[in-house]
């Protein structure tokens, strides 16, 4: 690792598992102090001590739940108060609604869309104020290849809310063309991790090819060579980005045509 990078932080959401544990080996492993952010204390705990054994960084686990609007102001106080320094931000909590959007409270739709969309934007505007007035800075918001393609059936609000992280990534990115902050979103496909047994449709999902898949560990070394490099839109996987590819160079009806007709395939009701 370079010297540049030496002795920087990077504060991980959604770390107790799946990508976002994977993020916090990826970042450790080439040197970089930890704090990691999830609802589960005891898994969090867990992460910090191993990462701290394996890699010899510092690592701090902040039990949070993202779902509360006084969240991100917490955890800014709280690393101000260490005083840490926090170099790098990765935006990874999320999860999916299962059910048509009519057939849930929206208190579940309001904790949702509070985790997705407005705790990320609101921990990213905490962040990258001092990220500028550093001149280093790397923001890297966990999207997803259903921000790109056209919506599928249920999970109603899923895809929205990744297009949406998406373009604000885009958006920002252009805020800090040469300033030595760059700002990527990372659109994974199918990743094996527990957000499908999660929503509840592991066993539908399982009917995809394997090819479709990848280890959370790949898209987390993916995001992070994504975010160094400084690509503002990434998709991980050949197979992926054949698909993003080939989704927006046809005509919209036949996109969303193909789209229906692959969620007959997982979907539990056939």
């Amino acid at each position: 690792m370079s010297s540049q990078a030496s002795r920087r932080r990077v504060l991980i959401t959604g770390a107790s598992s799946g990508i976002g544990e994977c993020f916090a080996d990826v970042f450790a492993s080439e040197g970089f102090d930890l704090v990691l952010v999830a609802r589960r204390t005891e898994r969090l705990e867990a992460l910090a001590e191993r990462c701290h054994h394996a890699y010899g960084v510092d690592a701090l686990a902040l039990p949070c739940d993202l779902s509360a609007p006084e969240a991100p102001d917490y955890l800014f106080q709280q690393t101000e108060q260490r005083g840490l320094v926090i170099d790098a931000l990765v935006n990874n909590a999320g999860y999916g609604v299962p059910g048509n959007f009519r057939s849930r409270p929206w208190s579940e739709h309001a904790a949702f869309l509070q985790v997705l969309l407005t705790s990320l934007v609101h921990l990213t505007h905490r962040y990258e104020a001092g990220m500028t007035e550093r001149g280093y800075g790397r923001i890297l918001n966990v999207a997803s290849l259903a921000g790109l393609v056209p919506p599928s059936a249920r999970h109603t609000l899923y895809a929205p809310a990744k297009a949406f992280v998406v373009r604000f990534s885009e958006a920002l990115a252009l805020e800090h063309v040469g300033d030595g902050v760059q700002v990527t979103a990372l659109c994974p496909g199918y990743t094996y991790s527990e957000f499908h047994d999660r929503l509840g449709n592991r066993e539908q999902v399982a009917r995809l090819p394997a090819p479709m898949w990848m280890s959370a560990q790949q898209v987390a070394r993916s995001g992070f060579d994504a975010v160094m490099r400084g690509d503002v839109v990434h998709v991980p996987g050949r197979l992926n980005q054949l698909l993003a590819g080939l989704v927006h160079a046809l005509p919209e009806g036949a996109s969303r045509r193909i789209m229906r007709r692959s969620w007959k395939l997982v979907r539990s009701d056939g």
